[in-house]
């Protein structure tokens, strides 16, 4: 007899995509980047404010935090300006995952760094004496000398070891023993928590400085308004003069020749 065949769904389930995929920010913060001076290769750095999403969820087997940068008036590709931190309770491992053909944006501000520090903190929490996965350095991330320093720095100063397998520094791996290993500081003059009080005073002192400005302008096209009638007044008093001044030489010409 023969037994009907099944179809394997092991497939299937591999394909399948993840529940918390296509999670989105269920709380937010504003973060303040501070003005930095023109960089030679990524160009000006001025003040700019953007906003910091997160989520987290949590199972028997995992638990994910995944931490967004939205910046305003801007729409981000699917995927870029996030990390994804996967906590693995059977292997009891710590994993990092970003999108690595796509850099942060805006680039050279000190976002990399925060988002790892966040994640790390969040990850010593609970599971400080889990192993960090490591993995490949992508070389998209290190088109040019200066990419590649900036890279290797964020890294290393979050406790990540890096070993590169060639002379040109093109084939790299980043690693780290266990996540109390890592650091979950940052450099707090580069990026800033603006609490809601304080998002609220900026907002005050700006529209109290709109206004000042505001009067200050109608004050100076007041004077300019006068300087503009004052000057036709004077303008019409030289023209007169003038007039006046050709009238009495010709007066003297017609009386001496006649």
């Amino acid at each position: 007899m023969i037994e009907p065949e099944v179809e394997p769904q092991d497939t299937e389930e591999q394909h399948r995509p993840h529940p918390w995929a296509e999670l989105q920010a269920e709380r937010t913060q504003l973060l303040r980047l501070a003005a930095l001076p023109t960089d030679r290769s990524t160009g000006a750095r001025p003040l700019r404010f953007v906003q910091l999403g997160r989520v987290e969820r949590h199972s028997p087997d995992q638990s994910l935090l995944r931490l967004t940068v939205e910046l305003p008036g801007q729409r981000a590709r699917n995927r870029q300006n996030t990390l994804d931190v996967w906590a693995d309770h059977r292997e009891k491992s710590i994993r990092f995952e970003t999108d690595g053909s796509a850099p942060l944006d805006p680039i050279n501000r000190g976002l990399a760094r925060f988002l790892l520090a966040q994640g790390i903190a969040w990850a010593k929490q609970q599971w400080a004496h889990y192993r960090v996965e490591g993995g490949a350095l992508a070389a998209k991330d290190a088109l040019t000398d200066d990419a590649r320093l900036r890279r290797d720095h964020v890294l290393r100063a979050q406790g990540f070891e890096i070993t590169y397998q060639d002379a040109l520094q093109l084939k790299g791996q980043y690693g780290a023993g266990r996540v109390s290993e890592l650091h979950s500081d940052w450099n707090k003059e580069k990026v800033q928590f603006v609490e809601l009080l304080e998002a609220a005073a900026m907002l005050q002192m700006a529209d109290q400085n709109l206004r000042e400005q505001d009067t200050q302008l109608r004050t100076l096209s007041q004077r300019l308004a006068t300087f503009k009638r004052d000057d036709s007044s004077l303008r019409f008093t030289i023209a007169c003069l003038v007039a006046f001044a050709v009238f009495q030489a010709g007066l003297l010409i017609w009386i001496a020749t006649h």
